[in-house]
């Protein structure tokens, strides 16, 4: 069956490629939106990065200004980058001068600003900072700078102390996480406060065992690093691939008072994971929580930071593996903890006391529960989002301590929530396939107060040009397996005529790319990259195989220990059905992705049925045997024990891989390092297979920057242009 939603086709303007890469129909957003501690207002950066404003949660009207670039006393700045807020709301942290290292991670100059007497002065004038930190009781800045800890006491006219020395550059790395824990862990800082703002609790990582990856590095353009214009230089830092040594993890209290250090006592297996620390409102306990290789166990201690002792609060051990989206989505609140787990085959939430006392099951049924916004100590209520509906509809929903729930946002599509500290009101944010975001301002009943953005504009412009129709199927393969699928058609779509097909996927575990959102597609902003090959004359579809996410346990981790092979699988069924349609030229369908697409894209090129004419991977791994220890061991345990696993790679099955082949790829790209593209041709050409290549100097994982992306878009869609038409 098809649910059709449509963008109305019209005949009027074409899409141009430099549209797609240069903004001009990027949808309005509410930026470094922060709910207040007072529960009534909440704070937002304003699109010209000049101003925080602060608006009221019960009429959205702006009440105040807490922060202006041309108004400020102290430096003078152009704009600011984000903003932190004091809990007690007397001071604010201005981010300035930004620089990315990772994907989460970021150094920048910040200022203290007190919002009684409107001046900003620097927090450190010692170099530039990384993740600072408020204590509860606002009067201290904690914050890491090369590898160590720093403590800014505001109330001794912001004296600087340092609170560790031996973080070191590739050897030791306190209160930040090391590449892997970050990246696969969604973190990056590893440091909290006690509640009483007495103590610093933080998790120290030894990566001296952990080898070494090395990088070139070349002048290059935008930017342009002219330290390498004589000689290339390299990038070097520790990346642990599957199997090998990762860092080892402790963690450690600081007594502000007494400056005394101390190794807390925390059960981890030596070769364990230690994904966060996390503060309580009890300054006797911490809670730490570990994971061990496999990661399929999760504890959470509580760790007394002067004792140094600690207990056992919490165990879940789930089959197969714990997702990471359920250790990011833990919710400890005054007096519970609110669990995420899949110990059931579906991710529900868990009520647990502080002691770790299981209290209830929050909610029940065949579907998972995709986000968690928190529990309310006063009304025992519980803010979720899930996928009750089906895995391509999220919706907001409250569960009362009866058992009853109800849904807060009862329209079809993508809805997501912002709620305020008290859980009066929030930001609900919807959108559809067909509609660009709309965020409007709710009370806890679902009622909507006010709408905010409804990017109004971007509807009325998209009216005015060529685009197809969007629809979301079910596609059964030949093994009876039911899988999502989006199809957009041309404008001018014929029945009787035979189209091209080009499918996009990434179809990594847990993922999902089919939903009834605006972010669809290879560039978001309702799959606009696709109505462009639409506009060329393509049909153009994403299917999600078996492994991805909202559709419960059995269906993501069916892919265990055997990352590539029903993914791909999937892929090829999925395209067998779409040549069966009557309006698809089976001789002429296309496949692409980037990273796991672009490892799926090379899997399914070389399943041994020849059903694609043309695919092209962008930054695709080649072999888990290259990536890290984290992500990859997760899905695949480690090569000894799983040698069957590993061995079944794009780069095993390059003499099987049929139809023409574009290989994109960065080569400063420190996530899927370059290696795997590299391997991967050498496997090619010692196979006797053509391929097509394109290298791009010094750029990572997301091979942007300068006119990059543009470059990179163009050369993929003549590429299909040439292979299909």
């Amino acid at each position: 069956m098809a649910l059709l939603v449509s963008i109305g086709m019209s005949a009027g303007n074409r899409l141009e490629m430099n549209d797609i890469t240069n903004g001009a129909f990027r949808a309005e957003s509410m930026a470094a939106v922060q709910a207040l501690s007072d529960g009534e207002s909440y704070a937002q950066l304003s699109p010209d990065a000049h101003r925080v404003v602060k608006y009221s949660f019960r009429t959205g009207k702006e009440v105040g200004v807490l922060f202006d670039v041309a108004k400020v006393k102290g430096d003078k700045l152009e704009s600011i980058d984000g903003y932190m807020m004091s809990p007690d709301g007397k001071r604010m942290l201005i981010q300035t001068n930004t620089q990315r290292i990772y994907r989460h991670s970021f150094t920048a100059t910040y200022y203290i600003y007190d919002l009684h007497n409107n001046r900003i002065v620097p927090l450190s004038q010692n170099g530039a900072q990384q993740t600072p930190l408020f204590s509860p009781d606002g009067n201290q800045i904690a914050f890491v700078r090369d590898n160590n800890i720093f403590l800014v006491k505001l109330l001794y006219d912001n004296a600087e102390v340092q609170v560790t020395k031996d973080g070191c550059r590739n050897e030791i790395i306190n209160g930040i996480p090391d590449w892997v824990n970050e990246e696969e862990f969604s973190n990056d800082r590893v440091m909290v406060f006690t509640a009483d703002s007495k103590q610093l609790v933080w998790i120290r990582y030894d990566e001296r065992q952990v080898r070494q990856f090395s990088m070139p590095l070349f002048k290059g353009l935008k930017p342009e690093k002219r330290e390498f214009a004589d000689y290339p230089g390299a990038y070097t830092y520790k990346y642990p691939i599957a199997g090998e040594q990762n860092a080892t993890c402790t963690v450690w209290s600081y007594d502000i008072s007494s400056r005394k250090t101390r190794q807390m006592q925390v059960p981890v297996d030596a070769d364990g994971y230690i994904p966060r620390v996390v503060m309580t409102s009890d300054p006797s306990r911490v809670a730490v929580y570990t994971l061990n290789r496999h990661q399929d166990c999760l504890r959470i201690y509580m760790v007394n930071p002067l004792s140094t002792l600690s207990f056992l609060t919490i165990e879940d051990q789930v089959p197969h593996y714990i997702k990471d989206e359920a250790i990011s989505g833990i919710c400890i609140t005054d007096q519970h903890i609110l669990l995420p787990s899949d110990r059931n085959g579906w991710m529900h939430l868990y009520l647990y006391s502080l002691n770790g006392q299981l209290l209830y099951q929050v909610d029940k049924g065949n579907y998972e529960v995709s986000a968690v916004y928190g529990y309310d100590e006063k009304t025992g209520r519980t803010y979720y989002a899930s996928h009750e509906n089906g895995a391509t509809d999220q919706r907001v929903w409250v569960a009362y301590d009866n058992g009853k729930r109800e849904c807060l946002t009862q329209t079809a599509g993508w809805n997501s929530a912002i709620f305020s500290a008290d859980y009066r009101y929030f930001i609900r944010t919807w959108s559809d396939m067909n509609t660009p975001a709309v965020y409007s301002l709710c009370n806890n009943s679902g009622k909507t107060l006010k709408t905010l953005i409804d990017n109004k504009a971007l509807k009325d412009k998209l009216k005015s040009y060529e685009l197809g129709k969007t629809e979301l199927h079910t596609i059964t393969t030949a093994d009876n397996v039911t899988l999502n699928a989006w199809i957009i058609k041309p404008a001018d779509f014929n029945a009787s005529k035979k189209y091209p097909v080009v499918m996009y996927q990434y179809g990594g575990p847990g993922s999902q790319q089919v939903k009834n959102a605006w972010g669809i597609g290879m560039s978001g902003q309702g799959a606009l990259l696709e109505q462009y090959l639409c506009q060329q004359g393509f049909i153009c579809v994403c299917v999600d195989n078996r492994g991805t996410g909202g559709r419960g346990a059995d269906f993501e981790k069916c892919t265990y220990l055997k990352l590539g092979q029903l993914e791909a699988h999937d892929q090829v069924e999925a395209a067998i059905w779409l040549g069966k349609q009557s309006y698809v030229d089976k001789d002429r369908i296309a496949i692409w992705g980037w990273s796991f697409g672009g490892f799926n894209t090379l899997m399914a090129m070389s399943e041994g049925r020849a059903v694609f004419r043309a695919g092209i991977a962008i930054a695709p791994p080649t072999s888990w045997r290259y990536y890290d220890t984290i992500y990859t061991e997760r899905f695949m345990r480690t090569p000894n024990e799983n040698p069957e696993g590993y061995d079944d790679c794009p780069i095993t099955r390059a003499a099987k891989l049929h139809g023409t082949l574009l290989l994109c790829h960065g080569m400063a790209d420190d996530n899927v390092h370059f290696r795997n593209t590299a391997e991967y041709t050498e496997a090619l050409v010692q196979a006797d297979k053509d391929f097509r290549q394109l290298v791009y100097t010094n750029r990572n994982h997301s091979i942007y920057g300068g006119n990059t992306r543009r470059h990179l878009y163009r050369q993929c869609i003549e590429f299909f242009e040439k292979e299909l038409k």
